[in-house]
């Protein structure tokens, strides 16, 4: 009989351990599967800014630096002046009555508009020294005689090397060409010569006024000038240059025609 209720027990206790082992199964196996199904948690990816992502309104720097390369270097004066000094040799009608070798002075003064182009202004006064043979026509011991120009051209620059550069240069011009003899022993009324007509006082080719104002000549000419140089840096900004124009005016068919040689600096 007790190994009866020995037996009871056992069994009781096998039966509990098998269904608390299934029990325990049932509900582990939902739980898994639930976490098997359950679709993984959704990840929002950081907003991330680009290394080479520039901020909106500024300039990429290699453009930027790119388009600073494209841009011209300004290797150019916007003003350039100069001075200078030399002699002249006539030319035409004037080169009958003028010796070679007369003075001249000149200023000018330059706007560029980059380094091959630009438009250049210029004061001459030209000594116009009379032959013999201009005084002896004019009966006169002596003479003063010059012409003053003013020169309105576009110049074109020739950049050769670092030092030298050249130059060209082709306008019109406005000249005065006045001059006095000392005396004259020509009598009022006499008969035009070759020299009185180119001195501008004869206007009718015909005879020397009555008045006896002949002694001083004043006319103005209008023509043309070209012309073309070299020059040399020697010193920061400041060129020597040489140069040679030739020189035409025209006035009631009297002409003065010279060929001044300048020798000058310019900065």
């Amino acid at each position: 009989m007790s190994r009866k209720f020995a037996v009871v027990p056992v069994f009781w206790v096998a039966c509990m351990a098998t269904l608390t082992a299934a029990t325990g199964h049932a509900q582990q196996a939902p739980a898994g599967q639930s976490l098997a199904n359950q679709p993984p948690a959704s990840q929002t990816p950081a907003t991330q800014t680009p290394a080479t992502q520039q901020p909106s309104g500024q300039e990429n720097p290699e453009e930027e630096s790119s388009s600073r390369r494209r841009a011209r270097p300004h290797d150019y004066r916007n003003w350039t002046y100069d001075v200078g000094a030399g002699g002249s040799l006539p030319n035409g009608t004037t080169k009958t009555f003028v010796k070679g070798g007369g003075l001249l002075g000149t200023a000018g003064v330059a706007r560029n508009a980059n380094k091959y182009l630009g438009l250049r202004a210029d004061f001459f006064w030209i000594n116009l020294p009379l032959r013999d043979s201009a005084l002896l026509q004019a009966s006169a011991p002596g003479a003063h005689n010059a012409v003053y120009g003013l020169t309105l051209d576009p110049i074109i620059n020739i950049p050769v090397t670092k030092k030298y550069s050249g130059y060209f240069l082709v306008g019109p011009a406005f000249y005065h060409r006045s001059g006095k003899l000392d005396s004259s022993t020509t009598v009022p009324g006499s008969a035009c010569n070759a020299f009185w007509i180119w001195w501008g006082v004869c206007s009718n080719n015909i005879s020397l006024p009555l008045s006896g104002r002949f002694l001083n000549s004043s006319q103005n000419e209008f023509g043309f000038n070209f012309g073309g140089g070299v020059a040399r840096k020697i010193r920061g900004n400041v060129e020597i240059y040489g140069e040679f124009r030739y020189l035409h005016g025209k006035h009631n068919n009297i002409t003065t025609d010279v060929r001044p040689i300048t020798i000058g600096v310019r900065w």
